[in-house]
């Protein structure tokens, strides 16, 4: 009876450790302590204030951080929210003066066009000048990861001031948590990594696109696979990293915007061991 107890009792130990250790292995990676707010605009201007003429149509949801156990952190990775969403000038002032002082000079630009537009209507009443002033602008930022000292951010920017078609980007920040700083490829690999890493990046887009050689991709709207490299924007999470290269970047407005992710597992020889993406990374 002794001998059976000391075998349940084996038994038991040892799933429970087996267990335990597949726990630890999955165990999630927890949430930054951050917190964040948002400010949204939408202005419609209509030229010469008239109803019937042409507008700009400008939409903004900024969400930015407002809370941090590290105050100068705080600071620093506000200033990289306000300039990469608004631009460099903007990264002194508040959340609230960079939106104020961005949609008073968009405003302002658009209504630079009125004399344009009065002397283009006053050429012909039949012209269609309207579809040419119609403009619109739309913009806002997402966080795609928060955790292990990481913090992700895309900025989704379209607009149109007239021509043949809009234009759609999105920019992409990696912040670093414990400096403050963007995070840079050099950050994360080793040295020399470009030629390397551009292969995979061209592998991987000619298998989304289901081609068997690189050079067919030419036929489908993209530039020539030679010319595609890293290009610094990209996003990371717990699975790897996804880079985006936007219209005309590698390949014909058609195309659109075309994002790659490539795995920790793959990249390995190229990320360097103390890199900050180095806790996301499982063996």
């Amino acid at each position: 009876m002794e001998m059976k107890i000391s075998k349940i009792l084996f038994i038991v130990v040892l799933t429970s450790f087996f267990t335990s250790s597949c726990r630890t292995d999955k165990k999630a990676i927890a949430e930054n302590d951050i917190q964040f707010d948002s400010i949204t605009v939408d202005k419609t201007y209509h030229l010469l204030e008239q109803p019937a003429n042409p507008a700009c149509n400008l939409r903004i949801k900024f969400t930015y951080p407002v809370k941090f156990g590290n105050k100068e952190v705080l600071s620093q990775i506000r200033k990289h929210f306000i300039a990469s969403c608004f631009g460099d000038m903007y990264e002194e002032l508040t959340p609230e003066q960079a939106v104020d002082e961005y949609v008073n000079i968009y405003l302002e630009d658009y209504k630079g066009l009125e004399d344009d537009f009065t002397e283009e209507k006053e050429k012909s009443e039949d012209a269609p000048v309207a579809s040419w002033f119609s403009y619109y602008e739309t913009s806002y930022n997402e966080i795609t990861f928060n955790k292990a000292n990481l913090l992700c951010y895309s900025i989704v920017f379209e607009n149109y001031t007239g021509g043949a078609h809009g234009a759609h980007t999105h920019t992409n920040v990696v912040l670093n948590l414990q400096t403050g700083k963007i995070v840079t490829e050099e950050d994360i690999f080793i040295e020399g990594f470009q030629d390397a890493l551009a292969l995979m990046l061209v592998d991987k887009i000619a298998k989304q696109n289901e081609v068997e050689d690189a050079r067919q991709l030419e036929s489908i709207g993209f530039f020539s696979a030679d010319e595609i490299f890293p290009n610094g924007n990209f996003l990371v999470d717990e699975e790897g990293i996804t880079y985006y290269f936007n219209e005309y970047e590698i390949a014909a407005y058609v195309v659109g915007v075309t994002r790659v992710k490539l795995l920790y597992s793959d990249m390995k020889p190229l990320l360097k061991k103390d890199s900050p993406v180095s806790t996301l990374i499982r063996d």
